[in-house]
C-alpha cells in the first residue's frame, strides 16, 4: 500500500511538473528518495518514462479535436496533417540528440548539482528575457498555430533539445525559445504540448525495446497508479496554464528555480 501511495504522489508530481517551466524531471529526481518504489532497477527506470507517457496521453484527449486527422471535413483534415507535419519537423533535433546521448545523460547528467545548476541558471534567463520581452513595443508576434511556420517548428525543436539536461525544463525551454524568435507565449506553450507527444512516445518506445515488459503484477500496479494520477492532473494542469500563460509572464516560475537551485544546494552542503 505505501508503495502505491507513493506511486501516485510521484504520478501527482509528474502531472504538475511537465507542463509548468520548473522541470519535471529535477522535482522526480528529489522527490524519489522520500518516496521509494518496491521495484526492480529496470521496473523503476521504466516508471519514469512510463508516467511521462501517461502525461502525453492527456495532451492527445484535451488536443483530439485539432490533432486528429480523422474528420470527414477537408479543411480540418488538412491542417490537422500539416499540424503533425510541424511536430515531426520539431521533433527532430531531440529525437536525434536523445537516441545518441540518452545512457550518458542518464549517467553522468542526473546529479543534483547539475540540477541546480540548470535551475538557476534558467531561471535567471527566464527573468532576464521576460523583462526584456516586456520592454518591446514594436514587435509582431505570431500568436496563431495556422501562422507557425516550419521553420518556426524547427527552431522550437533546437530549444527543446536543451532539455534533455535535467533541471531545464522541456515547457519552459520551448516557451522562453518562442518569445525569442516571435511566437506568443500561449502558442509556445501549446506547441511544446504538441512536441512533447513524439518525443515522449520515442522514449517510451526506446525503453521497452531495452528494458522489455516483464514485470511482475505489483510491478505493474504501482506503475498504473503513478501513470493513471499524471494523467488526471496533467489534464487540469494544462487547462490552467494555458488561462495562465494569456496574462501572466514566467517571471515568478524563474525566481521558484533560482530559490529551490539555493535550496538544493544548501542539502549539498554547498555553503557549509
Amino acid at each position: 500500500m505505501t508503495d502505491i501511495i507513493s506511486s501516485i504522489l510521484l504520478g501527482i508530481v509528474q502531472g504538475i511538473t511537465e507542463w509548468l517551466p520548473i522541470s519535471s524531471t529535477a522535482h522526480l529526481l528529489l522527490a524519489e528518495p522520500y518516496l521509494p518504489l518496491a521495484l526492480s532497477a529496470s521496473a523503476k527506470e521504466f516508471f519514469f518514462v512510463g508516467i511521462q507517457f501517461f502525461s502525453i496521453l492527456a495532451v492527445g484527449v484535451l488536443y483530439f479535436k485539432d490533432l486528429s486527422p480523422f474528420t470527414r471535413d477537408k479543411t480540418k483534415q488538412l491542417a490537422s496533417l500539416n499540424l503533425w507535419g510541424k511536430i515531426i519537423v520539431a521533433t527532430i533535433p531531440a529525437g536525434v540528440m536523445g537516441v545518441l546521448f540518452d545512457d550518458m545523460i542518464v549517467a553522468r547528467l542526473q546529479g543534483p548539482m547539475v540540477i541546480a545548476s540548470a535551475l538557476a541558471f534558467y531561471g535567471l534567463l527566464y527573468i532576464i528575457l521576460e523583462k526584456r520581452h516586456a520592454r518591446r513595443t514594436s514587435f509582431r508576434v505570431t500568436d496563431s498555430i495556422e501562422s507557425l511556420t516550419y521553420r518556426h517548428a524547427f527552431l522550437l525543436g533546437l530549444f527543446q533539445v536543451l532539455a534533455l539536461i535535467p533541471g531545464t525544463s522541456r515547457s519552459g525551454s520551448t516557451v522562453l525559445g518562442g518569445l525569442i524568435i516571435g511566437l506568443s507565449r500561449p502558442l509556445s506553450a501549446n506547441f511544446s504540448f504538441f512536441m512533447a507527444i513524439p518525443v515522449i512516445a520515442g522514449a517510451t518506445l526506446l525503453k521497452m525495446l531495452k528494458l522489455g515488459l516483464s514485470y511482475s503484477a505489483n510491478e505493474w500496479m504501482i506503475m498504473l497508479a503513478g501513470g493513471g494520477t499524471a494523467f488526471i492532473i496533467s489534464l487540469f494542469v494544462m487547462k490552467r496554464l494555458r488561462a495562465f500563460l494569456k496574462t501572466h509572464t514566467f517571471i515568478g516560475f524563474g525566481y521558484y528555480r533560482i530559490a529551490l537551485a539555493v535550496l538544493i544546494l544548501i542539502a549539498e552542503g554547498v555553503f557549509a
